[in-house]
């Protein structure tokens, strides 16, 4: 942008020929004077730079602007929006299907397409906001997933369930990932630790909200309610970020060809393409076809072949998708790797915790989720007070290590859970997992964020989040195969009778499916007993394992060094007032 010269009137401009200077006038006069002169410069002392940065630091940060404040609200609604349309369909799932009578390739489709676009378009969304600016596609992001919630609100049948979740996604990924960039271009390092602990907060209860959303309207009202409900929420998103998020602009070119061309088309279509064959066949297998099928080996080898193309491709483009650069920090690179298993345990288990409650304790959907709500409430408001003690320490890493520790043991405690477990153990059990999935997911991005070069905070941000959401992916991959491989081992094991009500335990395949008719089975109570206990048995698994998973996360924040919170550079398209 061309911002006018100054000008400057001549007859203000000041010209050393004529200033007079009134010491120098009296040093002319009184010539003895000048040796008194000379003694007292001599002696006064000039300021280091380290003194110089401490009266620098010690200035009092400038209250942020109510505009400011107002984008703030904006995007973290934005955000609020996207992770709650993450977690609620799989709840609501059978309701819908069972409604729209919809197969179960269908509703394995309608699951998967959400995240799957997601994942997909974040290191796409991230590149473009770097070449066009971050409003554009915010505002492309806002209106995909408005036309998608609207779209799902009104459909007839599953393909279109599948069409809406589509386009959510593809609108989600970017809601997910611009909301956390923009705040890291409006913020500082000293800053970014308080802002983006902020903006974690509605994500965090928006993750663990929305079974519990997904509950209630599909058992209370109708799970159409799930896409009606985001239209309000935008409505109050949109106009504030239209109105109060002003970002500097990025200088484009006068056409849109030159403009487009800034883009790596080929590394966007290779990691879109790489990560879709790749992912599919992990999240089928298992499920619809098993681990050793030409159909589930074939997509992931091919996966894995343009993921390599892609990552020898990415050496040439002048502004990659993924430049190498990003790599170049040690934190950096431990950090993706913290995020990967973060995301594998926090999607798992957001996925099986409510399952035990229903398939062990004979709680309904909506009890299973509303016996999550004291973790929500208590992990929330025990990692927004975490952020605001960055600062005080001086940094993130202690925090970090607190956290990984605090996730491994409340992963730990969910093996305590038992056939018929007391009300205040069910409600207690999982309130210390909670914490440490809050804590981490507050608490690494910033991280992540504050180890790269100002002007690669998208790109950094871009890949971290899309690798925690391929985690959650693996996580839903590794925990589906524990709970078959060990339901089918230990329901052989017992006398239990797979004939009448029971017949379709027989494969393992179908015990999820079965949990809902668990409650209403006339079978004796010992052999309901022995059913409950083979599903408690897959269900602490899947937990000593993702325990296990914890403590290789907590390993890898030992390497980790701490950052200097101390920077005071804004992203090149910060807030302007």
């Amino acid at each position: 942008m061309d911002h006018p010269k100054a000008s400057i009137n001549p007859s203000t401009e000041l010209s050393p020929a004529i200033i007079s200077n009134p010491e120098e006038e009296d040093l002319e006069r009184n010539p003895d004077k000048a040796e008194d002169v000379e003694i007292s410069t001599a002696t006064k002392e000039i300021p280091t730079p380290e003194e110089r940065d401490g009266v620098e630091n010690t200035a009092p940060t400038p209250k942020k602007s109510l505009s400011f404040k107002l984008a703030f609200a904006g995007l973290a609604a934005s955000l609020f929006v996207f992770q709650v349309d993450a977690t609620c369909l799989g709840i609501a799932l059978p309701t819908i299907a069972g409604e729209l009578k919809g197969s179960s390739l269908e509703s394995f489709w309608a699951n998967l397409a959400y995240t799957l676009c997601g994942l997909v378009t974040q290191p796409v969304w991230a590149s473009i906001s770097n070449a066009f600016g971050r409003k554009p596609p915010l505002y492309v992001s806002m209106g995909l997933f408005f036309i998608g919630s609207i779209v799902f609100a009104i459909a007839q049948n599953m393909n279109t369930i599948i069409v809406a979740r589509v386009l959510q996604g593809l609108g989600g990924g970017g809601l997910d990932l611009l909301a956390m960039v923009i705040l890291a271009d409006m913020t500082t390092l000293e800053e970014r630790s308080k802002y983006l602990g902020l903006m974690a907060i509605p994500s965090a209860i928006g993750n663990i909200m929305g079974p519990v959303i997904g509950a209630l309207f599909s058992t209370y009202v109708t799970w159409r309610w799930i896409g009606w409900i985001n239209l309000p929420l935008l409505g109050i998103a949109i106009p504030l970020v239209f109105f109060f998020l002003k970002l500097r602009p990025v200088p484009l070119d006068t056409t849109v060809a030159s403009n487009l061309k800034r883009l790596d088309w080929i590394g966007m279509a290779l990691v879109i393409i790489g990560i879709t064959i790749f992912v599919i066949p992990l999240s089928w297998a298992g499920s619809l076809f098993p681990w050793a099928s030409w159909q589930t080996l074939l997509p992931l080898l091919l996966g894995v072949a343009v993921l390599v193309i892609f990552v020898f491709y990415e050496a040439k483009p002048a502004a990659p998708i993924i430049p190498y650069r990003i790599f170049h920090s040690k934190t950096g690179n431990l950090t993706l790797v913290g995020g990967f298993i973060h995301g594998i345990i926090m999607v798992s288990l957001l996925q099986y915790l409510p399952l035990l409650y229903q398939a062990v304790e004979l709680e309904s959907a909506i009890s299973s989720a509303l016996s999550l709500l004291p973790t929500v409430i208590i992990s929330v408001v025990v990692a927004a007070v975490s952020m605001l003690m960055v600062p005080l320490f001086g940094g993130y890493v202690w925090l970090l290590r607190l956290s990984w520790v605090v996730l491994t043991l409340g992963t730990g405690l969910l093996a305590l859970f038992d056939v018929g477990t007391s009300s205040s153990m069910r409600y207690g059990l999982p309130i210390l997992w909670g914490q440490g999935v809050a804590l981490l997911r507050l608490n690494i991005l910033p991280m992540q964020a504050s180890v790269k070069n100002v002007d690669d905070t998208s790109l950094a941000m871009g890949q971290f989040l899309a690798i925690r959401l391929f985690g959650g992916l693996v996580g839903l991959t590794i925990s589906s195969a524990i709970f078959n491989n060990v339901f089918s081992a230990s329901i052989s094991n017992t006398t239990i009778q797979l004939t009448g009500a029971l017949a379709p335990l027989k494969d393992a395949s179908n015990a999820v499916n079965f949990i809902d008719e668990l409650r209403s089975l006339d079978v004796s109570f010992t052999m309901l007993d022995q059913v409950l206990r083979v599903y408690l048995k897959c269900f602490q698994t899947i937990f000593y394992t993702m325990t296990g998973l914890g403590g290789l996360g907590l390993l890898t924040s030992v390497f980790l060094d701490e950052i200097d919170l101390k920077g005071q550079d804004l992203g090149n398209q910060r807030f302007e007032e």
